[in-house]
């Protein structure tokens, strides 16, 4: 055990995580009593014991998100007083970076150096732009006849509910709170039951911050009872969910049956890297597709699932590709050298290793990894994986594993390269790496994808929209179009004719 790595683990010994439901501004026990076991994923051990919110404790979550939204304690304020308090909330973040980070890590299982610099500081990111963002949203008038005035404004939807995954907890819980926040909401968020802990801290950050009581409330708990129960809630305005596409439909069907609410979706992808006879640097290539599958373990909804290289330089690629993958060995999570953590737990783990048993009935060629790894730790780790010799329509071509598994595939013409990429349910992210800038606009045209990258992956910001197609689902976090998610526009019509 590293200096560093020793020192991030007498940190742990010392942390109390909050385990407390939050609504109305403190932390409350469940209706029932009922608590469930935070998993480590790193060594399989309880972190804490988490109160297990149901149907009830969403009745009062959103009882007193309502309360809050209607008497205007938070929607009437100025934008400059939202802005004040959003800035300080950004502020404490910071200042609990490091325990937020560490809460994050042990949590889902993540590399420390990865919540440090990725998770932290894009959630830090987002509050910030959204503070800021404030003040500088504008109304508009209409052109009218001269004796008429209409003008259209934004307004907060009321009461919404935030769904999010275990994958980013923090970040993606930032995406949707802040814009939701920023413009005048009340929010009940549900975190993933296999990482609540970031949620709940945030929570009482935003409280200490001046975030009145009521605007902010968290109720961890299961999809089936909590996550259903906001879902079909008819006193929520909006749900924002990011997850499997199988809970993005039972949302819909939550929509349908309770009060027909807006619902927005981002549900997961399988993400083609196409890479072209005349693409630049084959070893930036390499180093892109290997960060983009095992980044986060490849528990990513735009992970870079697929290679679709073409047949001239596969061979080049591949052992580029595969060379790389041995490099990027599974490690404790608080070791700030580790590159690849923990799978979030056992369940997940099992699914991992099923899929690379699919690939290998299915009939593509394990190149490398495919086996459970560190299971001397109790943890759940799995090593990277490479298939080559993979069909479009195998499963492992088709579906979206959410692991370190990378699936190779070839083609021989550019319009079979985007035949492939377009060839499956998904529509989320792709990348094409070309020095030929016609074919490099003709591809990011043709794909069905809400994000192309030229010649990088993953590159990113919070002043642009993320979210994709198809059964990626529809709206988009982040960049000022977010805040379409969580206002309507009124149109109001003055007449001032004699």
């Amino acid at each position: 055990m590293t200096t560093a790595t020793a020192d991030w683990t007498t940190r742990l010994a010392g942390l109390r995580p909050p385990a407390g439901l939050h609504i109305d501004g403190r932390s409350v026990a469940a209706a029932t009593g009922r608590t469930f076991p935070c998993i480590s994923p790193r060594d399989g051990r309880v972190v804490a014991e988490v109160a297990e919110g149901g149907a009830e404790d969403v009745d009062r979550a959103v009882a007193s998100a309502r309360s809050a939204f209607q008497d205007g304690r938070w929607a009437r304020r100025s934008p400059r007083e939202r802005r004040e308090t959003l800035l300080r909330l950004a502020d404490l973040i910071e200042e609990h970076r490091e325990e937020l980070a560490l809460l994050e890590s042990v949590d889902m299982g993540k590399p420390i150096s990865d919540s440090l610099a990725v998770d932290l500081r894009v959630t830090l990111q987002t509050f910030r732009f959204y503070a800021e963002a404030i003040d500088k949203l504008y109304g508009e008038v209409a052109p009218t006849a001269e004796d008429q005035l209409a003008t259209i404004t934004r307004e907060p939807v009321g009461v919404v509910g935030a769904v999010v995954p275990w994958n980013f907890p923090l970040m993606m819980a930032a995406w949707k709170l802040a814009p939701a926040l920023a413009v005048g909401n009340s929010v009940v968020l549900k975190p993933a039951e296999q990482s609540p802990l970031t949620a709940l801290r945030l929570a009482e950050l935003a409280a200490e911050a001046g975030l009145p009581p009521g605007v902010l409330n968290v109720v961890p708990g299961f999809g089936p009872t909590a996550g259903a129960a906001l879902g079909r809630h008819p006193d929520v305005d909006a749900l924002g969910f990011t997850g499997s596409g199988e809970v993005g439909r039972a949302f819909l069907i939550y929509a349908g049956e309770s009060n027909m609410k807006k619902v927005m979706l981002e549900c997961g992808g399988k993400s083609p890297q196409i890479v072209l006879p005349d693409a630049p640097d084959l070893d930036r290539v390499a180093d892109a597709i290997v960060s983009g599958i095992y980044f986060n373990q490849g528990e990513a909804c735009s992970a870079g699932s697929r290679l679709l290289v073409h047949d001239d330089i596969k061979d080049q690629v591949l052992e580029r590709v595969v060379e790389r993958s041995e490099q990027w060995h599974p490690g404790d999570p608080l070791d700030p050298s580790t590159r690849i953590g923990a799978v979030v737990e056992q369940r997940h783990l099992q699914r991992v290793l099923e899929y690379v048993a699919v690939g290998q009935a299915e009939g593509a060629s394990l190149i490398t990894g495919g086996r459970r790894a560190r299971e001397e730790t109790g943890g759940f780790y799995v090593e990277p994986t490479v298939f080559d010799a993979v069909r479009p329509e195998m499963r492992i071509a088709q579906e979206e594993i959410f692991g370190p598994v990378l699936s190779v595939l070839t083609f021989r013409t550019l319009e079979e390269a985007i035949d492939i990429a377009n060839a499956t349910s998904y529509g989320l992210a792709a990348a094409v790496w070309t020095t030929d800038v016609s074919a490099a606009h003709r591809t990011a045209r043709d794909l069905r994808a809400g994000t192309v990258w030229i010649n990088c992956f993953d590159a990113s910001d919070i002043t642009v929209p993320f979210g994709g197609s198809g059964e990626s689902g529809y709206g988009r976090d982040k960049s000022l179009h977010a805040v379409d998610n969580y206002t309507h526009r009124k149109t109001t019509w003055l007449h001032i004719g004699a």
